[in-house]
């Protein structure tokens, strides 16, 4: 499916980065950056622009080499790498950044990513993700999806990323303009946590 969507002529979700990334992204540590189910690459080359050093990941290849077509146009290294979040190598103690924009997945799924997501930051790493909630399924084609065992709470991510200090958490409806996909006002969920200095 993705590798398809990604063929078409213009940007998926746009070009620009997502807005509460780049509205928070003074929570994140210098260093290293990995942006998990990362698409084109919109987020992670604006992020590379911002000095950081960054690895895209995503299970879609098209969407991989678009990524990597988008830093050498806007002049920034760029990491991707293809691979599937069932068994893609978070690594230990690996990144001072994780980010997941609107990267959505089945529920058993997401509980083993962000248990191995708390493992691969190093301390005090950032973790920064935004996601529909449950009322998103309320809204009128504006994204998402439909299964709500994919959708995302404050409580679930509290719960999911034991072991992380939460910074924001915030369910709230926002106007949202990342092409043609995610289009209008969206019910959300945006997270910062951190990982302890001493873990």
């Amino acid at each position: 499916m993705w590798d398809e969507r990604y063929q078409e002529n213009k940007p998926t979700y746009g070009h620009s980065a997502n807005d509460f990334l780049v509205e928070q992204v003074e929570f994140l540590r210098p260093g290293t950056c990995l942006c998990l189910a990362e698409g084109q690459g919109r987020n992670a080359v604006w992020i590379a622009g911002q000095g950081f050093s960054v690895t895209a990941m995503d299970q879609s290849t098209v969407g991989m080499a678009k990524a990597a077509d988008l830093a050498a146009a806007r002049g920034v290294a760029l990491t991707t790498a293809v691979g599937d979040l069932a068994d893609f190598d978070l690594g230990s103690g690996q990144w001072d950044n994780i980010v997941s924009i609107f990267g959505h997945l089945p529920g058993a799924l997401r509980r083993n990513v962000h248990r191995r997501v708390v493992e691969a930051l190093r301390p005090g790493g950032i973790f920064l993700i935004e996601a529909f909630t449950p009322d998103q399924l309320a809204t009128d084609g504006t994204g998402g999806p439909a299964d709500p065992d994919m959708l995302l709470t404050i409580d679930k991510l509290t719960a999911e990323l034991a072991g992380l200090e939460v910074l924001l958490a915030r369910e709230i409806v926002r106007p949202v303009n990342e092409g043609d996909y995610h289009k209008g006002d969206c019910a959300v969920v945006q997270f910062i946590a951190r990982k302890g200095a001493g873990e």
